[in-house]
């Protein structure tokens, strides 16, 4: 009954305190592809015990924050919706014994997997909270002065789901019996940008081909053997959004028009330092006072977000968080990701 949670629920709360005003650690890629080199048991095992200690910190902390947003967005029924998944997964956690051998390990790595399944819904589901609070405001025109509050908010949060996805992703695939070669966990240490363009530029023209019934051509130049170390999964989405963002601006513009939907244009140029990927579309840019916005969880070019069980699949144009996310993606293990926007030329990289 009621009673009998009350307590449960105050424990729990100040657990979430406790653990949430500790210090996280930080995991850079390279000790990442240092360690997971040699997946032994004892290193997995180490890897388990690490997790145990670091996960519920790093989740402690987002409940935290999730409960004390501006505007009364902590009240919205989708926000609580995402706190609840993080307190069951803090609980899960904390109340998971002590990793000692492989059998608790491997207890622990399916009990983490069962984490990020739950989790699998956050973005949109923040994105409806959002949406609901834009509701109680009057839309967009009418957002009081302290609304950038709630975007430094989103981009802490997201940022940290990203390592908190990173770091179980990382574990769970070290187990992988069989891995491709210069492939740890989620890290390919000679990963291709072109094949990765390649790739994401096929996913991301099938949707359009969905949505529209064409979709323009992307032509992709540079180095075919040049390869770097880099997380697949993130280069794959950051490019996949781009694209599709660029083919989703070339179409709108060239739909009824009779001239050819000119080709969207990847170009990966490597430098001594760094990798960079540069996406360009005629798409006629996007007008100066947009720009901004662009990066904004507030404002979206998608009429219709998804619904709370999301079943509206993937459309071109999203739930209008595809640039942000994908510029957190990129600054994540410290590269960036800029919009250039020329008038009738546009630029991305």
């Amino acid at each position: 009954g009621e009673m009998a949670s009350e307590p449960v629920a105050r424990a729990v709360a100040e657990e979430v305190a406790r653990w949430g005003g500790m210090r996280q650690t930080g995991v850079s890629l390279r000790y990442m592809t240092e360690f997971g080199a040699r997946p032994t048991e004892r290193n997995l095992l180490l890897s388990a015990q690490f997790l145990h200690k670091e996960l519920p910190i790093r989740i402690a902390r987002r409940a935290l924050d999730l409960d004390s947003l501006p505007f009364g967005l902590s009240h919205k029924p989708a926000v609580l919706k995402v706190r609840d998944w993080y307190l069951d997964s803090f609980r899960d956690i904390r109340y998971f014994p002590e990793v000692s051998n492989q059998d608790d390990e491997l207890a622990f790595t399916q009990m983490i997997k069962m984490i990020r399944v739950r989790h699998t819904n956050v973005v949109p589901t923040m994105a409806l909270g959002v949406q609901q609070l834009k509701k109680d405001l009057g839309g967009t025109k009418a957002f009081p002065s302290g609304i950038n509050e709630i975007h430094q908010f989103l981009d802490r949060f997201y940022m940290s789901r990203i390592g908190i996805r990173m770091l179980i992703g990382q574990h769970v695939a070290l187990h992988d019996p069989d891995p491709e070669p210069g492939v740890i966990g989620l890290i390919n240490t000679r990963l291709s940008p072109m094949l990765v363009a390649r790739l994401a530029s096929e996913d991301a023209r099938a949707i359009c081909m969905r949505e529209y019934g064409s979709a323009p051509d992307v032509n992709i130049y540079g180095h075919p053997d040049f390869t770097f170390p880099y997380v697949t999964i993130h280069l794959h989405l950051m490019m996949f959004e781009l694209v599709k963002n660029s083919l989703r601006a070339v179409q709108e513009r060239f739909m009824n028009s009779d001239k050819h939907a000119p080709p969207v244009r990847i170009i990966v140029a490597d430098g001594a330092e760094d990798v960079t990927i540069k996406i360009s579309d005629e798409g006629g840019g996007i007008p100066r006072s947009g720009l901004p916005r662009i990066f904004t969880y507030l404002y979206s070019t998608a009429e219709h977000p998804p619904d709370l069980d999301g079943h509206n699949g993937v459309t071109m144009a999203g739930y209008g968080y595809g640039l942000p996310i994908s510029r957190l993606y990129a600054r994540y293990f410290g590269g960036d990701l800029q919009i250039i926007s020329m008038e009738g030329y546009e630029c991305e990289d």
